[in-house]
């Protein structure tokens, strides 16, 4: 590793000269890589898929606290010392049923539990201070929901952007956010710079569906397919949803199920959006109203930029191959990446070094898959010219 520093990077020499550098060389080295990458043809340049998974921190759980966690754990204690309580008055009404032993041993337990109150109480006065979440051991890892688990991980949330035909990782980022909602365009556009490209194909989930991010992504010429999550209950329920409306952009009105004119009616700005309402006249005497709202009128909300969404939709019905090509592209990724890793993952603290030990593992995942496309002689034919 030491030599491939060396070669990557000249003006450091020894793994001391990296870390006085405080972690900005590591991560370097990778970047370094990720150029001559894209120098040997490596990467497509056309498509990338974007995913993001929850990586554990050197935190235990039980060290990280919320304001829940700290009252259910409050609730507990005060529970445990409301028996203990018990017990010992129980023992100064007949102290032959409980030994002297038994009731030193609760006093000493009483007493415990009310030091961890006392501490549990400091934390939460620090929790306004630290965003609500505070973690002992490594200050900067959250508590986060993993998908489909029903638990949460006290970790990071690592991104990557992955080329979907070399199958190399183009690009990756470190946050402790726990959703994926604000990545978007922030990750396409490393992808894009890494691959040196003006344009390019982002695949990612529907964790990562937000209308503002897909509009930032067609203003800086990246083309997003990003499902829309399924949230509406109409469907469910056996009505009609949004998608049974078709919009007529010329007109600025919506054509309902039952032929009808949803005509504009009004403007709002909600949660910094500007939008459009519409609803047609003749809900009250539609014979098929039943399925389609319980309300007086079927109202239909559009965001000003909704455009940009529709056309993303259109690109996504003529391409049905994106979300198994997204799976295999980037999943396997993360599976490879935490089976080296072993059981603990990280083993750094602090974001600033979680970052560098992970810029190591993906030059680790990066070199492999070179050696595996072109070999291992050309790889250091390349790294040596």
């Amino acid at each position: 590793m030491v030599w491939l520093t060396g070669r990557l990077m000249p003006d450091f020499k020894t793994i001391a000269d990296f870390r006085k550098d405080n972690g900005a060389a590591f991560r370097s080295v990778c970047g370094r890589f990720i150029e001559l990458c894209r120098q040997l043809r490596l990467f497509s340049g056309a498509m990338v898929a974007i995913d993001g998974s929850k990586f554990k921190a050197v935190n235990n759980r039980d060290r990280n606290f919320t304001e829940g966690k700290i009252k259910s754990r409050m609730e507990h204690l005060e529970k445990a010392v409301k028996q203990y309580l018990d017990d010992l008055d129980r023992a100064d009404r007949e102290p032959t049923l409980i030994p002297d032993a038994r009731v030193s041993h609760l006093k000493e337990k009483i007493a415990t539990i009310k030091s961890k109150m006392r501490q549990l109480a400091k934390i939460q006065e620090q929790l306004p201070a630290t965003e609500g979440q505070l973690s002992l051991t490594d200050p900067d890892a959250r508590s986060m929901n993993s998908a489909g688990k029903g638990t949460g991980t006290v970790g990071y949330n690592v991104q990557t952007a992955v080329d979907t035909k070399n199958h190399m990782i183009v690009a990756h980022a470190v946050t402790n956010t726990g959703h994926d909602r604000a990545q978007l365009t922030d990750m396409a556009t490393l992808a894009r710079e890494a691959c040196g490209r003006k344009t390019l194909t982002a695949l990612a989930d529907r964790g990562y569906f937000s209308g503002e991010e897909i509009l930032r992504c067609s203003q800086v010429g990246i083309v997003p397919l990003v499902p829309k999550p399924l949230t509406s209950g109409s469907r469910a329920d056996g009505r009609f949803d949004k998608r049974d409306f078709v919009f007529n952009a010329k007109r600025n009105e919506y054509r309902c199920p039952a032929g009808e004119r949803a005509i504009w009616r009004m403007t709002t700005i909600e949660h910094g959006q500007k939008l459009h309402r519409y609803w047609p006249s003749a809900c009250p005497r539609c014979p098929i109203k039943a399925r389609c709202t319980p309300a007086d009128y079927r109202r239909i909300t559009r965001w000003e930029h909704e455009a940009v969404l529709e056309s993303m939709q259109r690109r996504l019905d003529r391409t049905p191959e994106a979300s198994r090509l997204r799976r295999q592209t980037v999943e396997h990724t993360f599976g490879t990446l935490k089976a080296w890793m072993g059981s603990t993952h990280f083993l750094t603290k602090t974001l600033p070094r979680v970052r560098t030990e992970m810029s190591f593992h993906v030059l680790a995942y990066n070199l492999k898959r070179a050696m595996k496309l072109i070999g291992t002689r050309a790889l250091i034919q390349a790294i040596r010219a």
